[in-house]
Parts: structure tokens; C-alpha cells; sequence
């Protein structure tokens, strides 16, 4: 007895049909059927047994139950297409693509070279995420917080054009506004050491400014070394109230803007200051001439020192000399008129003949002018 091939004929070779006749016809068997081995991936009861295969026929030959047994369908593919006609086949897919989603969007963090970020577990601190990729878990397991660190933060005290009338040591207001820059240097005591950090900070920046200012002058806080002395006072003691605070803040520096009197007194302040400044200008005044008039004397009793040293060598000489120089120096000044001896009427005009004298020397020189 021979054994029959799996693909429907004999074992031993033949080509008959699967009837166990080997009668060896191709074409004429008991229903008209062609001879040949039969295709595997067909269906079982199919007509056409031993025609090519189509992709439907593949996925035909499986059930929900799995691959089907029989005749014909043994040993075929154990993949089928999922149903995806019904909107409960589309759940599980949109469900898996949504959940990817959100544990890749919120436990991915890029964090920038100048940021820091805080991690929340539950609302409670864990730990600071540092510059470049990070990794948590996601939300709502975590959160996490970035911050801008390493920036300057500018705060203008007063906000606006208001006025911020600051008392000064010498009983005087003055209109005071400054700027505070600050950046964050420990994000964790920033953010849950203080409930309101930036109202704080300008809250400290204001006592410091006034515990300064109290303790200089109008004329100090007004001048440019005096302020430059607060600005620096300042910040030394804002860090110092912050720190004791735990702000995990930094203070870059302190910059004072403005110094005027209040709006109310300007007038009478620029009268003092005009007065003030006339006071000086006659003060230095005072002084130069005070100058001068040393500098005369010193230099005459120089003069006088060397004509008594000489006067020490020759009494009667310098008597003489000195007298002739004086003689000279008054007589040449004043008009006078000579009388040679008692009883004789003499007269000289000198005065007179002076002035004809000076017109004869300018006569020639105007002749001379009018002739070029």
C-alpha cells in the first residue's frame, strides 16, 4: 500500500489523483479535477485546489480560535491581520501611544547652562537637577521647577516716579531712589526657605538703605563720595540680613540713582544752595587777597632786612640815600614851585613847563603822522 505525499498524491511517485487508482491521468479524473500536488495555503474544500495562493486566502486560513485544522489548511501561517473595523480595536493603540507620550514629556528635562531645576516627589523637595539632560519620574509622581540662575535680576526701589523720602542724620528728607542687583545662588533655600523671596529682598534692600542714610549727612548722601560709601555699606549689609535669612540669594551690587530734596522744599533748597555758594566764592576771595598782602609783606621786610644790613656798614650814606629815594618818590607825584632865596621874588612854573615841554615832543610826532 503506498503512502500518500503531503501534497496530496502518492507516495510512491504517481500522478494520479488522490483515490489511490494511479491510473497516471491528468486531466480526465472523476470530476474533472487537474492532477498535481495541491497548494498547502489553500483552504480545505476548496475547488480550485491547486491554483497560486492569495494574500486572503492567507489570512482566511486563521481564526479567532487560531489556525484552523484540516484538510488543507495544515501548516499554515499562524499570523492574522489585527481587526481594527470597530473603535474598541483602536483603543488599546491610542491608549500605548498617549501613555508613551506622557512619560517621555514629563520625565525628560533639558535643563540650560545658566538653569537649575527643582524635583518635587509628591509636592515634597528631592533633589536639584544641574545643566543638561535629566531623567524623573513622571508626573504626577514628580515635578520639577526650572529657574533661571545665573542671570542679574534688577529691582528699582521706588517703582515709577513716586518719591521714597529718606531721613538723613542731620534731620533733612531727601528723595531717594536705587537699584538692586541680585542673582539666585542656592535655588533650593529660593524657593522654600522664604514664602515671598522677592518681596523680601526689596523689603531688606529699603532698612538698609535707610540704617545708612541715617547715619550721613544732607551733604554727605548728596556728594559723590558719600554715595559711593552707601552703595557699598548697603550691600554688605543687605548680604548679611540675607544670609542669616537663607535666602540663597546674592548681592551683585547697589546703585544709587537719584538724590533730591523733596518736591516741596526744591525752591527754598536751591536758594540755600545759591547762598551757599556765595558764601564760598567770598570766602575764597578773602583768602587770595589775604594771600596777596602776605606775600607784599613777606617780600618787604626782605627789602627792609637787606637795607638795615647796609644801613649797619654806613649809617649816614643809607640816611642820605634813603632820604634822596623818598625825597624822590613824593616829590614826583605832586606839582611844585621853587624859591631860591629869602626877599627875592623868584617863580618856576615847573608844572607849567612840564606840560609845554610834553606838547613840543608830541608836536613833531603828529607832523610826522599827517605827512605820511
Amino acid at each position: 500500500m503506498a503512502g500518500k505525499s503531503p501534497w496530496g498524491g502518492n507516495k510512491g511517485g504517481g500522478e494520479g489523483p488522490d483515490d489511490g487508482s494511479g491510473s497516471g491521468e491528468s486531466d480526465g479524473g472523476s470530476g474533472g479535477k487537474p492532477d498535481g500536488p495541491r497548494n498547502p495555503w489553500l483552504p480545505s474544500g476548496s475547488d480550485d485546489a491547486r491554483r497560486s495562493a492569495k494574500i486572503e486566502d492567507i489570512f482566511k486560513n486563521r481564526g479567532p480560535e487560531g489556525p484552523r485544522r484540516g484538510g488543507g489548511g495544515g501548516g499554515g501561517p499562524g499570523f492574522r491581520m489585527p481587526d481594527l473595523s470597530g473603535s474598541k480595536g483602536w483603543l488599546p493603540l491610542i491608549a500605548l501611544v498617549l501613555g508613551a507620550g506622557w512619560v517621555l514629556t514629563t520625565s525628560v528635562h533639558f535643563v540650560q547652562p545658566k538653569e537649575e531645576g527643582i524635583v518635587t516627589t509628591f509636592g515634597k523637595y528631592s533633589r536639584t537637577l544641574t545643566p543638561g539632560t535629566n531623567w524623573t519620574w513622571p508626573w504626577p509622581f514628580q515635578s520639577v521647577d526650572v529657574t533661571q540662575v545665573s542671570t542679574i535680576r534688577i529691582d528699582r526701589i521706588p517703582d515709577g516716579t513716586q518719591q521714597k523720602l529718606i531721613l538723613t542724620g542731620d534731620q533733612n528728607l531727601v528723595d531717594l531712589s536705587y537699584l538692586i542687583r541680585w542673582n539666585i545662588k542656592d535655588l533650593k533655600q529660593y524657593k522654600f526657605q522664604l514664602a515671598e523671596p522677592d518681596v523680601t529682598i526689596k523689603e531688606v534692600a529699603e532698612a538698609a538703605m535707610r540704617a545708612e542714610v541715617a547715619e550721613k549727612t544732607l551733604d554727605d548722601t548728596l556728594s559723590g563720595a558719600g554715595r559711593a560709601d552707601i552703595q557699598q555699606r548697603v550691600r554688605q549689609r543687605m548680604q548679611s540680613i540675607l544670609d542669616a535669612y537663607r535666602a540663597g540669594v546674592a548681592v551683585q551690587g547697589v546703585e544709587i540713582a537719584k538724590t533730591d530734596p523733596p518736591e516741596e522744599v526744591v525752591e527754598a533748597f536751591k536758594d540755600v544752595s545759591a547762598a551757599e555758594q556765595d558764601a564760598n566764592a567770598a570766602v575764597n576771595t578773602a583768602r587770595g587777597t589775604a594771600q596777596q598782602i602776605l606775600e607784599r609783606a613777606q617780600g618787604e621786610t626782605i627789602a627792609f632786612d637787606k637795607v638795615y644790613e647796609q644801613y649797619r656798614q654806613a649809617p649816614e650814606v643809607t640816611k642820605r640815600r634813603l632820604y634822596y629815594e623818598t625825597m624822590e618818590r613824593v616829590l614826583s607825584q605832586t606839582d611844585k614851585t621853587i624859591v631860591e632865596a629869602p626877599g627875592v621874588t623868584a617863580y618856576l612854573p615847573l608844572p607849567e613847563i612840564r606840560k609845554r615841554a610834553q606838547k613840543m615832543s608830541d608836536a613833531p610826532t603828529s607832523t610826522s603822522a599827517q605827512g605820511q
